[in-house]
């Protein structure tokens, strides 16, 4: 079967405004707004990317560098849940000190230029005690979720005290803060009562009111103060999305709400498969079934699976390549607006009278959901990855948002477990745009893609990408008539990234792994190998080349030339898009704010790369010469090396104590103690109060330890391991309610206990 696009009958579509509901002024006369296609700023499409952050699920004092770093990848706006329960975890009694301070956060948003949505409840979920709400709010004589006098009382003086936390802080006051979520798949989704007894028998209520509910919540939100150009709901699995707010979807892969009743394996899923989101008439597989035609409002995203976190009955090392995978589904089936659940990990508060604040089902303390920054603020794999995609969308987002999802025949219909079958799709507005390609699939072994061929048939012509291979598990997007500075890129099997301003415009793609980099432009161009075709070499980490379009015969314009640089996937998961335009490449996390650069790095001998050539000063950094690079400038970032050795003794059958010299933290921003063992759950503690958590799932478990110097000066770390067991029975044949666990065996085994020196180094 051949691959190929049918473009000769391509239809533009209507875009409109979404009117007055979904829009704000701002003080300095910008408007925000939305089409219904994509967000707008000052009548402009803006490619939305958003990530999850919970301020009081993370230390106050790790706050800034983990905005930093979520804007270094690209992300453009912060989503955060307040957390009733946080909040007023006694009646009466508001809580927003520390790192439940709500508005010191929304600032610091503010300070480096990201949007916040706030998910401001009454209920949320996010894995913690009952989807928070707290637990006095079960003693009073009214349901929850229900739109009786009391409810409404308790949740007005939520918002009450929500919105004078934020007063000033509002987009229409000059604020960061864009939209609003009142409650939390309402009518689709609940949470586990956590006041009752056992996992999965006691649910909340999950509502009955539809849309009634909902536009209630949001008025009474207005009322109170919570004035916002937009509001949002969740729209998947039959969720209430009134006319008047804006649907957000999502899509997670790794499922383990599926192992709270059930056992055995995960089944693939249908998140891998290329849909059209934006389309009255498409056939979508998925869990796309809105309450609304599709065109009518844009395909949004909130809960795209930015990691997941493991519960008891299920436990995985999520696989990094997962994320900007997904990414590249949404982008090529309409999404205009990607959110990323969670983006940056985090730890869960304890209660006051020694409630834990999480769900049963999820570790008690840690809510790392190996996401793309860890709770410790790690940098993963999918951080990396994941800035191409987020700098593709900054730089060419504006265009991007108006071109169409097309797929072949067939493509939504691809059964999940097919990896032979080739995955593509197409953005374009008819005469340019983008070839998407995606050869990961969940819970599966997928197969290397060789030298395989797309055809798009457009209107005049028809355009052919050859020679496509693609490595296991990588994705990439690929132009067709991109406009290069007024040079025509006819096709490309790279991906574009991004573009550089040097006096000359530079524009960087990436090879994804696997395949060749092949350029073909219009007739009449130049590239360094002498013709209108440049192919990349393939063991080049980076490679770069000039096109020149030469100016007509007789005419006076002088001729049009820009440089292209093209970097492996590895090179390019190292690089960071500066202020000024300047490319950093490190594989720590370059973080960058008004007091300069600075990387954080597990390494205390750091290499970095800066392009353009000759423009970057590093004042911190000493320059390397005498280099075989001919593209970059070469610096390296060293620290003082630090070993800190760890004691460990055993001190029970499950039991450990971890001793940590006194002045541990000295010229070091953090500390990890990696942890690896085999048993049920470990759990930390200092002088008998736990710290931290893990349910074993055979990966190393981490704990940043700056948090807790102090207190581990004078007492040694505790480690306590559950065992394993195999062979379980529980005798209870008495006469006395006697209960009795035998097992044949008991696993609990410490493998390993170090500590990783995290540096921070001024470049």
């Amino acid at each position: 079967m051949p691959n190929e696009i049918n473009l000769r009958d391509f239809q533009k579509k209507t875009y409109h405004s979404l009117g007055n509901h979904f829009q704000g002024n701002h003080p300095d006369g910008s408007v925000l707004s939305f089409t219904n296609y994509y967000m707008e700023v000052n009548g402009r499409p803006f490619y939305g990317v958003s990530g999850e952050f919970h301020f009081s699920r993370c230390d106050e004092c790790r706050w800034e560098d983990e905005i930093i770093k979520m804007k270094m990848c690209g992300i453009n706006i912060i989503a955060t849940y307040v957390f009733w329960i946080h909040h007023e975890e006694e009646e009466g009694v508001f809580d927003f000190s520390g790192s439940k301070n709500l508005r010191k956060f929304i600032q610091l948003c503010g300070k480096h230029q990201m949007y916040v949505i706030l998910r401001i409840g009454p209920f949320d979920h996010g894995e913690v005690r009952n989807g928070g709400l707290p637990d006095w709010l079960y003693g009073k004589s009214f349901e929850v979720r229900k739109l009786s006098d009391g409810f409404l009382f308790y949740t007005r003086r939520l918002y009450e005290n929500v919105a004078g936390q934020i007063k000033g802080l509002l987009y229409k006051d000059g604020g960061p803060i864009i939209a609003t979520q009142i409650d939390n798949e309402y009518m689709h989704s609940s949470a586990v009562w956590e006041i009752t007894t056992g996992i999965s028998d006691e649910w909340i209520f999950g509502g009955d009111e539809g849309e009634n509910y909902m536009l209630t919540l949001r008025d009474l939100a207005k009322e109170c103060g919570i004035e916002t150009p937009f509001y949002t709901c969740t729209g998947w699995g039959g969720a209430i999305t009134p006319d008047e707010m804006m649907p957000l979807w999502g899509g997670y892969a790794y499922r383990p709400w599926l192992f709270y009743t059930a056992r055995g394996e995960h089944p693939v899923t249908e998140e891998y498969i290329y849909q059209d989101y934006h389309n009255n008439d498409a056939v979508v597989t998925s869990d796309f079934k809105p309450a609304y035609l599709p065109e009518d409002r844009p395909y949004a995203c909130c809960e795209m699976g930015g990691g997941m976190t493991c519960t008891y009955y299920y436990r995985f090392i999520i696989p990094f390549k997962s994320v900007d995978a997904m990414a590249n589904i949404k982008m090529a089936s309409g999404c205009n607006f990607l959110g990323y659940y969670v983006f940056q990990g985090g730890t869960n508060p304890k209660g006051r009278h020694g409630i834990f604040m999480n769900e049963a089902q999820t570790p008690k303390i840690s809510y790392d959901y190996q996401a793309a920054l860890g709770e410790f603020g790690q940098i993963r794999e999918s951080y990396q990855r994941l800035k191409a995609l987020h700098y593709f969308a900054r730089t060419f987002g504006e265009n991007f948002c108006e071109m169409q999802t097309v797929l072949p025949e067939g493509a939504s219909l691809i059964d999940p477990k097919d990896l032979d079958t080739l995955r593509y799709a197409v953005r374009t507005d008819g005469k340019r745009g983008f070839l998407f390609l995606n050869n990961f699939q969940d819970h599966a072994a997928t197969k290397v893609k060789t030298n395989e061929t797309v055809t798009l048939h457009m209107d005049q012509e028809d355009l052919t990408f050859s020679g496509i291979s693609l490595a296991a598990d990588e994705n990439c997007v690929l132009p067709f008539h991109m406009d290069l500075a007024g040079i025509d890129l006819i096709t490309a099997t790279a991906q574009p990234i991004t573009a550089v301003q040097d006096g000359k415009q530079t524009f960087v793609f990436l090879k994804p792994d696997g395949m060749d980099a092949v350029f073909h432009f219009e007739d009449g161009t130049v590239t360094d190998q002498g013709g209108a075709v440049y192919c990349c070499t393939s063991r080049d980490a980076a490679e770069a080349f000039r096109v020149r379009k030469p100016a007509p015969s007789g005419r006076s314009e002088e001729d049009l030339s820009v440089e292209i640089l093209c970097l492996d996937r590895t090179l390019a998961n190292q690089m960071y898009l500066l202020s000024d335009g300047t490319l950093l490449f490190a594989e720590g996390a370059v973080m960058e704010d008004e007091n300069g650069i600075r990387l954080e790095s597990v390494t205390s001998e750091n290499r970095i790369l800066s392009f353009p050539k000759g423009r970057t000063r590093l004042s911190y950094a000493q320059p390397v010469s005498g280099t075989a690079e001919d593209l970059f400038d070469v610096w390296t970032a060293n620290a003082d090396h630090k070993e800190i050795p760890v004691t460990v003794k055993q001190t029970a059958a499950s039991k450990y104590e971890v001793s940590i010299p006194e002045h541990f933290m000295d010229g070091l921003k953090d500390a990890l103690l990696q942890i690896d063992y085999n048993g049920d759950i470990g759990c930390a503690f200092i002088d008998g109060d736990m710290i931290h958590d893990n349910f074993c799932n055979q990966d190393t478990w981490e704990i940043g330890l700056r948090t807790f110097a102090d207190r581990l000066k004078e007492t040694p770390l505790t480690l306590s391991i559950a065992p394993l067991r195999e062979g379980v029975n529980v005798n209870v044949e008495s006469a006395m309610a006697a209960r009795m666990e035998s097992a044949e065996a008991y696993i609990a085994e410490l493998k390993g206990v170090k500590l990783c020196p995290v540096y921070e180094l001024k470049l």
